[in-house]
């Protein structure tokens, strides 16, 4: 049963919500001392075990991209072991002038064919973070915890990247690289001149928290022989509410123009392109929602979670082929057995729409376990 159809319309330290995430700095952490400098060393083993009823769609999901189209033929069903997942660590705390120095230093093996790539790099003394870490615009507040290392998507993206970053209570802004996972305008004219700006505010009241963001880019266009212009904007809110001890319901929704990678699972992660019927830079609007809830059941929690990712793209100006709405569906147990031991299963449908009306799902299921320091 299609239970996904798509029809088209016209319209500190850092520990993150969601399976993927909440492993970024574990509870639990090898600690020691040098001079005077406290450090602590953390990660964990995963491995992977994913089973793709229809297209194989890689090592994550890949947020339904990968879906075949229902119009093409394929082979079904593929069955694939991974460990990339698994990380490692190292963070400190230095007492100095003014304050303490924080560092982070975190690695896992999600690079080419298994490389170890960068995820984290970063100090921060006296409210100035510099380095390598999550996007400020992005968050976790409505991320609700999942098996696939892609995580839930409809909503700020939860990405890393280079920026400068200036906290003050609840509020936070910063500049960040602007070629960089936001994307640049698509072409060989594509330059980067100025960083983007991102915001924002993250509070809670009682069982409800939440956080509002937003990002404003400069995006340029200049092959020597055309040049425009454009702002890039995006704009994101994001809920939790703790219903009971047991039950807790997520929500996010975001938008933009110009917003490209910076929307979680956008079709489109260039924000903007040349049109040279118009001798102009035509940024694209996306618009992302999904929702989520965990209901602790015995050692673990259930947790199901929705999402919806739309990308206007004129027909005239993109392929046919091109992707423009994806939509998922996940449900998963997750447990723990004992300590430093973490159990998941999960069932995950993903679809996608092109400009030119055909469509594609996909069915993975995967089971995780993931042994923690």
């Amino acid at each position: 049963m299609n239970i996904l159809k798509i029809k088209k319309n016209s319209s500190g330290f850092i520990v993150a919500g969601g399976i993927a995430f909440l492993c970024s700095v574990p509870a639990q952490a090898m600690d020691f001392k040098v001079g005077n400098t406290e450090a602590s060393a953390y990660g964990y083993v995963k491995l992977d075990m994913t089973y793709d009823v229809d297209s194989k769609l890689g090592n994550s999901s890949g947020l339904g991209a990968a879906a075949r189209l229902d119009n093409v033929d394929g082979q079904d069903g593929h069955f694939q072991t991974h460990v990339y997942q698994s990380r490692i660590g190292l963070k400190t705390v230095s007492p100095v002038e003014g304050g303490n120095l924080k560092t982070v230093l975190e690695g896992d093996f999600y690079g080419s064919g298994g490389v170890f790539r960068l995820r984290h790099a970063y100090g921060e003394w006296n409210n100035v973070l510099a380095g390598q870490t999550w996007s400020n615009f992005g968050g976790f507040v409505a991320g609700t915890p999942l098996v696939d290392f892609s995580g839930p998507s409809g909503r700020p993206v939860a990405h890393r990247q280079p920026q400068l970053r200036y906290t003050q209570g609840n509020a936070s802004f910063a500049l960040e690289d602007s070629s960089d996972k936001g994307g640049v305008v698509s072409g060989a004219g594509a330059q980067s001149k100025l960083p983007d700006f991102t915001m924002r505010y993250t509070d809670k009241s009682q069982a409800l928290k939440y956080s509002v963001s937003g990002v404003l880019r400069h995006l340029k266009f200049d092959d020597n022989v055309n040049e425009d212009s454009a702002l890039g904007w995006g704009a994101a809110l994001e809920t939790s509410l703790a219903v009971s001890d047991s039950l807790t319901l997520r929500a996010g929704i975001a938008h933009g123009k110009g917003v490209g990678g910076y929307l979680d699972g956008n079709p489109k992660k260039n924000p903007a392109y040349f049109d040279t019927t118009t001798s102009s830079l035509e940024t694209i609007k996306t618009s992302t929602g999904t929702i989520g809830a965990s209901l602790k059941v015995g050692p673990g929690a259930i947790n199901a979670a929705y999402s919806q990712i739309v990308a206007d793209l004129d027909p005239s100006a993109f392929a046919a082929s091109d992707n423009d709405k994806l939509a998922n569906l996940w449900v998963n147990y997750i447990w723990s057995p004992a300590d430093k031991l973490t159990f998941g299963v999960e069932a995950g449908y993903h679809q996608r729409r092109t400009v030119g009306d055909d469509e594609g799902k996909a069915l993975r299921l995967q089971g995780m376990v993931q042994y923690a320091f």
